[in-house]
Protein backbone atom coordinates (compact mmCIF):
# COMPACT_ATOMS: atom_id res chain seq x y z
CA UNK A 1 0.00 0.00 0.00
CA UNK A 2 1.33 3.40 -0.73
CA UNK A 3 1.68 5.86 1.59
CA UNK A 4 -0.71 8.74 2.43
CA UNK A 5 -0.01 11.81 0.33
CA UNK A 6 1.07 14.83 2.34
CA UNK A 7 -1.61 16.81 3.49
CA UNK A 8 -2.80 20.13 2.63
CA UNK A 9 -3.07 21.87 6.09
CA UNK A 10 -0.07 20.25 7.75
CA UNK A 11 2.47 21.40 4.55
CA UNK A 12 1.00 25.05 4.62
CA UNK A 13 1.21 25.55 8.10
CA UNK A 14 4.07 24.00 9.06
CA UNK A 15 5.53 26.55 5.96
CA UNK A 16 3.39 29.02 7.60
CA UNK A 17 5.67 28.45 11.03
CA UNK A 18 9.17 28.49 9.04
CA UNK A 19 8.69 31.55 7.54
CA UNK A 20 7.02 33.29 10.38
CA UNK A 21 3.83 34.84 8.68
CA UNK A 22 0.51 33.95 6.63
CA UNK A 23 0.87 35.86 3.91
CA UNK A 24 -0.72 34.91 0.59
CA UNK A 25 -0.12 36.60 -2.64
CA UNK A 26 -3.11 37.14 -4.51
CA UNK A 27 -2.98 37.08 -8.58
CA UNK A 28 -5.14 39.13 -9.94
CA UNK A 29 -3.34 40.29 -13.52
CA UNK A 30 -5.95 43.41 -13.63
CA UNK A 31 -5.33 44.44 -17.91
CA UNK A 32 -5.76 48.29 -17.21
CA UNK A 33 -2.90 48.17 -14.40
CA UNK A 34 -0.22 46.45 -15.62
CA UNK A 35 2.42 48.76 -15.34
CA UNK A 36 4.16 50.21 -18.79
CA UNK A 37 6.98 47.66 -18.11
CA UNK A 38 5.08 44.85 -18.89
CA UNK A 39 2.36 45.89 -21.42
CA UNK A 40 2.61 44.73 -24.89
CA UNK A 41 0.01 45.79 -27.71
CA UNK A 42 -3.24 47.20 -27.04
CA UNK A 43 -3.89 45.04 -24.03
CA UNK A 44 -7.58 43.99 -25.08
CA UNK A 45 -8.45 40.37 -23.38
CA UNK A 46 -8.48 39.42 -27.76
CA UNK A 47 -5.42 40.88 -28.41
CA UNK A 48 -2.36 37.47 -28.29
CA UNK A 49 -0.21 40.03 -26.51
CA UNK A 50 -1.99 40.78 -23.83
CA UNK A 51 -1.69 37.04 -22.62
CA UNK A 52 2.19 37.18 -22.92
CA UNK A 53 2.00 40.59 -21.33
CA UNK A 54 0.18 39.64 -18.19
CA UNK A 55 2.68 36.31 -17.82
CA UNK A 56 5.93 38.33 -17.98
CA UNK A 57 4.37 40.65 -15.15
CA UNK A 58 3.55 37.83 -13.33
CA UNK A 59 6.67 35.78 -13.56
CA UNK A 60 8.26 38.72 -12.56
CA UNK A 61 6.30 39.35 -9.44
CA UNK A 62 6.44 36.14 -8.58
CA UNK A 63 10.26 35.91 -8.84
CA UNK A 64 10.45 39.05 -6.49
CA UNK A 65 9.02 36.67 -3.79
CA UNK A 66 10.95 33.95 -4.44
CA UNK A 67 10.79 31.11 -1.53
CA UNK A 68 9.65 33.98 0.86
CA UNK A 69 5.66 32.79 0.87
CA UNK A 70 3.69 29.97 1.79
CA UNK A 71 1.15 29.93 -0.81
CA UNK A 72 -0.25 32.05 -3.95
CA UNK A 73 -3.72 32.37 -4.94
CA UNK A 74 -4.46 33.29 -8.75
CA UNK A 75 -8.18 34.53 -9.77
CA UNK A 76 -9.07 32.14 -12.00
CA UNK A 77 -11.51 34.70 -14.07
CA UNK A 78 -8.90 37.12 -14.97
CA UNK A 79 -7.18 34.17 -16.72
CA UNK A 80 -10.30 33.06 -18.60
CA UNK A 81 -10.98 36.53 -19.98
CA UNK A 82 -8.15 35.95 -22.14
CA UNK A 83 -9.63 32.50 -23.51
CA UNK A 84 -7.06 29.45 -23.86
CA UNK A 85 -4.23 31.46 -24.19
CA UNK A 86 -5.33 33.21 -20.35
CA UNK A 87 -5.03 29.05 -19.41
CA UNK A 88 -1.64 28.21 -20.66
CA UNK A 89 -0.66 31.29 -18.79
CA UNK A 90 -2.33 29.96 -16.01
CA UNK A 91 -0.29 26.63 -15.85
CA UNK A 92 3.11 28.14 -16.51
CA UNK A 93 2.05 30.20 -13.70
CA UNK A 94 1.15 27.45 -10.99
CA UNK A 95 4.25 25.42 -12.61
CA UNK A 96 6.88 28.59 -11.38
CA UNK A 97 4.81 28.61 -8.18
CA UNK A 98 5.25 24.97 -7.44
CA UNK A 99 9.13 25.01 -9.27
CA UNK A 100 9.76 27.73 -6.21
CA UNK A 101 8.89 25.88 -3.22
CA UNK A 102 5.04 27.37 -3.02
CA UNK A 103 1.29 25.73 -2.58
CA UNK A 104 -0.92 27.38 -4.96
CA UNK A 105 -4.67 28.00 -4.21
CA UNK A 106 -6.87 28.78 -7.27
CA UNK A 107 -9.49 31.44 -6.40
CA UNK A 108 -12.35 29.81 -8.50
CA UNK A 109 -15.79 29.89 -6.49
CA UNK A 110 -16.87 26.86 -8.09
CA UNK A 111 -20.27 25.51 -7.18
CA UNK A 112 -22.25 23.09 -9.37
CA UNK A 113 -24.00 19.72 -8.92
CA UNK A 114 -23.33 15.94 -9.46
CA UNK A 115 -21.06 15.12 -12.71
CA UNK A 116 -19.98 19.02 -12.96
CA UNK A 117 -18.84 19.58 -9.13
CA UNK A 118 -16.92 16.48 -10.00
CA UNK A 119 -15.29 17.90 -13.03
CA UNK A 120 -14.40 21.21 -10.97
CA UNK A 121 -13.19 18.61 -8.30
CA UNK A 122 -10.26 17.56 -11.23
CA UNK A 123 -8.54 20.84 -10.22
CA UNK A 124 -7.44 18.69 -7.29
CA UNK A 125 -6.61 15.63 -9.62
CA UNK A 126 -2.87 15.23 -8.95
CA UNK A 127 -2.79 14.20 -11.96
CA UNK A 128 -5.00 16.08 -13.95
CA UNK A 129 -4.49 18.97 -16.48
CA UNK A 130 -3.79 21.94 -13.81
CA UNK A 131 -2.93 20.85 -10.67
CA UNK A 132 -3.40 23.31 -7.67
CA UNK A 133 -2.96 22.67 -4.01
CA UNK A 134 -6.80 24.01 -3.22
CA UNK A 135 -9.69 25.41 -4.44
CA UNK A 136 -12.26 28.04 -4.09
CA UNK A 137 -15.62 26.83 -3.88
CA UNK A 138 -19.45 28.04 -2.99
CA UNK A 139 -21.59 26.37 -0.67
CA UNK A 140 -25.20 27.63 -1.87
CA UNK A 141 -26.27 24.87 -3.80
CA UNK A 142 -26.10 22.53 -0.76
CA UNK A 143 -24.02 20.35 1.45
CA UNK A 144 -23.70 17.04 -1.61
CA UNK A 145 -22.35 19.64 -3.80
CA UNK A 146 -19.50 19.75 -1.94
CA UNK A 147 -18.96 16.43 -1.54
CA UNK A 148 -16.43 15.41 -4.84
CA UNK A 149 -13.92 18.55 -3.20
CA UNK A 150 -13.95 16.76 -0.07
CA UNK A 151 -13.35 13.71 -1.27
CA UNK A 152 -10.35 14.74 -3.33
CA UNK A 153 -9.31 16.43 -0.16
CA UNK A 154 -9.45 13.52 1.33
CA UNK A 155 -7.61 11.11 -1.11
CA UNK A 156 -5.23 13.23 -2.56
CA UNK A 157 -4.08 16.07 -0.02
CA UNK A 158 -5.87 18.37 -1.30
CA UNK A 159 -7.19 21.78 0.09
CA UNK A 160 -11.18 22.91 0.09
CA UNK A 161 -12.00 26.95 1.23
CA UNK A 162 -15.52 27.17 1.29
CA UNK A 163 -17.07 31.13 1.17
CA UNK A 164 -18.87 31.58 4.39
CA UNK A 165 -18.62 35.75 4.94
CA UNK A 166 -17.08 37.09 1.86
CA UNK A 167 -15.04 40.54 2.28
CA UNK A 168 -17.47 42.62 -0.37
CA UNK A 169 -19.97 45.19 1.39
CA UNK A 170 -23.03 42.82 -0.22
CA UNK A 171 -22.28 40.03 1.45
CA UNK A 172 -24.54 40.63 4.52
CA UNK A 173 -27.75 40.93 1.09
CA UNK A 174 -27.86 37.02 2.03
CA UNK A 175 -24.84 35.67 4.35
CA UNK A 176 -26.43 37.89 7.00
CA UNK A 177 -30.16 36.63 6.79
CA UNK A 178 -31.35 34.77 10.20
CA UNK A 179 -32.55 31.26 9.66
CA UNK A 180 -34.36 30.61 12.54
CA UNK A 181 -32.61 33.56 14.54
CA UNK A 182 -28.80 32.46 13.09
CA UNK A 183 -27.27 34.34 10.41
CA UNK A 184 -27.03 32.28 6.99
CA UNK A 185 -22.89 32.63 7.22
CA UNK A 186 -23.07 30.71 10.61
CA UNK A 187 -25.72 28.22 9.23
CA UNK A 188 -22.93 27.37 6.80
CA UNK A 189 -20.42 27.45 9.32
CA UNK A 190 -22.20 25.33 11.54
CA UNK A 191 -22.60 22.49 8.91
CA UNK A 192 -19.50 22.13 7.76
CA UNK A 193 -17.68 21.08 11.14
CA UNK A 194 -17.85 17.21 10.84
CA UNK A 195 -16.28 16.92 7.64
CA UNK A 196 -13.48 19.49 9.17
CA UNK A 197 -12.60 17.41 12.06
CA UNK A 198 -12.58 14.76 9.68
CA UNK A 199 -10.03 16.46 7.70
CA UNK A 200 -7.59 17.14 9.93
CA UNK A 201 -3.67 16.87 9.47
CA UNK A 202 -2.02 14.00 11.48
CA UNK A 203 0.93 16.54 12.45
CA UNK A 204 -0.87 19.93 13.01
CA UNK A 205 -4.31 19.17 14.00
CA UNK A 206 -5.55 21.56 11.20
CA UNK A 207 -8.23 20.73 8.86
CA UNK A 208 -8.15 20.50 4.92
CA UNK A 209 -11.11 21.80 5.15
CA UNK A 210 -10.97 25.96 5.10
CA UNK A 211 -13.12 28.79 4.77
CA UNK A 212 -13.56 32.26 3.30
CA UNK A 213 -13.97 35.29 6.16
CA UNK A 214 -13.33 38.33 4.67
CA UNK A 215 -10.52 40.80 7.24
CA UNK A 216 -13.43 43.92 6.83
CA UNK A 217 -15.70 41.69 9.43
CA UNK A 218 -13.53 41.38 12.12
CA UNK A 219 -16.10 40.14 15.00
CA UNK A 220 -17.97 37.52 12.41
CA UNK A 221 -14.73 35.85 11.99
CA UNK A 222 -14.80 34.60 15.58
CA UNK A 223 -18.22 33.59 15.63
CA UNK A 224 -16.74 31.19 12.49
CA UNK A 225 -13.31 30.41 14.83
CA UNK A 226 -15.93 29.03 16.99
CA UNK A 227 -18.11 26.98 15.00
CA UNK A 228 -14.58 25.56 13.11
CA UNK A 229 -11.91 25.75 15.61
CA UNK A 230 -9.91 24.07 13.16
CA UNK A 231 -10.44 25.00 10.32
CA UNK A 232 -7.83 26.66 8.12
CA UNK A 233 -8.88 30.60 7.26
CA UNK A 234 -8.54 31.82 4.06
CA UNK A 235 -8.83 36.09 4.88
CA UNK A 236 -9.10 38.41 1.57
CA UNK A 237 -9.64 42.33 1.76
CA UNK A 238 -5.94 42.93 3.98
CA UNK A 239 -4.00 45.93 2.50
CA UNK A 240 -5.95 47.85 -0.43
CA UNK A 241 -9.67 46.74 0.38
CA UNK A 242 -8.97 48.02 3.53
CA UNK A 243 -8.80 45.16 6.26
CA UNK A 244 -5.86 45.98 8.80
CA UNK A 245 -3.22 42.96 9.73
CA UNK A 246 -4.25 42.96 13.28
CA UNK A 247 -7.60 42.47 12.33
CA UNK A 248 -7.04 40.14 10.04
CA UNK A 249 -5.76 37.76 11.64
CA UNK A 250 -8.22 38.33 14.93
CA UNK A 251 -9.67 34.69 14.06
CA UNK A 252 -6.25 33.14 14.42
CA UNK A 253 -5.71 30.88 17.62
CA UNK A 254 -3.06 31.48 19.70
CA UNK A 255 -0.42 28.28 20.73
CA UNK A 256 1.52 27.40 22.77
CA UNK A 257 4.57 29.08 21.73
CA UNK A 258 2.31 32.41 21.63
CA UNK A 259 1.92 33.01 18.38
CA UNK A 260 -0.95 32.87 16.53
CA UNK A 261 -2.13 30.72 13.75
CA UNK A 262 -4.91 29.02 11.66
CA UNK A 263 -4.88 30.50 8.08
CA UNK A 264 -3.44 32.37 5.59
CA UNK A 265 -4.19 36.16 4.70
CA UNK A 266 -4.31 37.65 0.93
CA UNK A 267 -3.79 40.81 -0.45
CA UNK A 268 -3.44 41.63 -4.33
CA UNK A 269 -3.69 44.47 -5.87
CA UNK A 270 -1.32 46.15 -2.77
CA UNK A 271 1.22 43.69 -3.21
CA UNK A 272 1.06 43.61 -7.26
CA UNK A 273 0.24 47.19 -8.14
CA UNK A 274 1.81 49.31 -4.81
CA UNK A 275 2.65 53.12 -5.17
CA UNK A 276 5.76 53.40 -7.48
CA UNK A 277 5.03 50.54 -9.32
CA UNK A 278 3.32 52.33 -12.45
CA UNK A 279 7.21 52.67 -14.17
CA UNK A 280 8.73 51.65 -17.31
CA UNK A 281 11.88 51.47 -15.34
CA UNK A 282 12.54 47.94 -14.46
CA UNK A 283 15.01 48.84 -11.45
CA UNK A 284 12.35 51.75 -10.25
CA UNK A 285 9.20 48.90 -10.03
CA UNK A 286 11.62 46.22 -8.47
CA UNK A 287 12.01 48.24 -5.41
CA UNK A 288 8.60 49.34 -5.31
CA UNK A 289 7.40 45.24 -5.03
CA UNK A 290 10.02 44.51 -2.69
CA UNK A 291 8.73 47.34 -0.36
CA UNK A 292 4.85 46.29 -1.22
CA UNK A 293 5.91 42.79 -0.07
CA UNK A 294 8.74 43.49 2.97
CA UNK A 295 5.81 45.84 4.89
CA UNK A 296 2.84 43.21 4.71
CA UNK A 297 5.38 40.28 5.55
CA UNK A 298 6.44 42.74 8.72
CA UNK A 299 3.08 43.67 9.48
CA UNK A 300 1.55 40.46 9.44
CA UNK A 301 4.49 38.58 11.13
CA UNK A 302 4.25 41.42 14.01
CA UNK A 303 0.07 40.70 14.21
CA UNK A 304 0.98 37.20 14.23
CA UNK A 305 3.45 37.44 16.78
CA UNK A 306 1.78 39.50 18.71
CA UNK A 307 4.18 42.09 19.08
Amino acid sequence: MSDAPPHFADRLIQRVRTLGHPLCLGLDPHLPAIPALFRRGSMLPGDPQTAEAAHSFLSAVLARYGDRIAVVKPQSAFFEQLGWRGLQVLERIVAQAHAQGTQVLLDAKRGDIDSTAAAYAEYLNPDGALRVDALTVNPYLGRDTLAPYFKRAESDGRGVFVLVKTSNRGSGDYQDRLIDGQPLFEVVAASLNETAQSLQGPQTGWSALGVVVGATYPEQSERVRALLPNALFLVPAYGAQGGGAKDAVRAFVRTTSGRREGGIVSSSRGLLFPDGSQTDDVRTWERAIDAARDRAIEELGSATSGT
